[in-house]
């Protein structure tokens, strides 16, 4: 059974009296362990994709299914819970916390879960040694390099083992180096841990890296 089923989403906007049509019947499924890589032009949807996919933002039209329960039709509480323990974002700018530690900023999901601090603490010291930053997580978020910083955003993706990981171009704002590794990272995660991955990427070198890739082209898959 699929993890993820998309049955003809459509996703339509209304600007200034005008009505914009993002996305066209798509039909998906996403099966554990996939890695898929979503590419097209910047304003072919892509984020729009994986924001309905994610339970961020409902479609016009059409069924979203997660271990073949419609999103869309739960209350608000138990979808917020669903999406805290099973689905990962990682975004191309990291969203972290200044104030807090790379420690304290992974451990989030996990106190949003209300697991006690001491669970939630070792939960992501773990993590961060699975990432490569034990030695870093005491130091707050800008005095980590760019990199670093998106390490520690795969870190509170994972503290919670989703089963979906959504990455909204995790490479895009990071040089060609540090962004191959950090591409290697995700990978080596799902593989691992059998955990399905959307990357939403411009990258044709990323996508090749992935078990699947599609393309978005005027609101429909290429």
């Amino acid at each position: 059974m699929a993890l993820l089923n998309l049955q003809n989403i459509s996703k339509v906007f209304v600007h200034h009296g005008n009505t914009i049509e993002v996305l066209k019947g798509i039909q998906l499924e996403v099966n554990p362990g996939d890695s898929l890589a979503v590419m097209g032009v910047s304003g072919a949807g892509k984020s729009t994709l994986l924001n309905i996919m994610g339970s961020l933002e409902p479609p016009s039209e059409g069924v979203v299914r997660f271990d073949d329960t419609n999103l869309y039709q739960m209350e608000e509480r138990s979808l917020s819970r669903l999406r805290n323990r099973h689905i990962g974002f990682v975004f191309q700018f990291h969203h972290l916390l200044p104030e807090l530690t790379a420690l304290e900023n992974t451990m989030m999901p996990a106190l949003i879960a209300r697991y006690s601090k001491k669970r939630a603490m070792g939960m992501a010291r773990e993590v961060l040694d699975k990432v490569g930053l034990m030695k870093r997580m005491a130091h707050r978020a800008g005095e980590l390099s760019g990199g670093e910083q998106q390490r520690v955003a795969i870190a509170r993706a994972l503290i919670m083992r989703p089963k979906l990981i959504l990455g909204d171009e995790p490479t895009g704002n990071l040089d060609w180096f540090t962004g191959r590794e950090i591409a290697e990272l995700l990978l080596e995660f799902s593989r691992a841990d059998e955990i399905a991955m959307v990357i939403a990427t411009h990258n044709r070198k990323l996508a090749e890296q992935m078990s699947r890739k599609m393309e978005l082209i005027d609101g429909e898959i290429g």
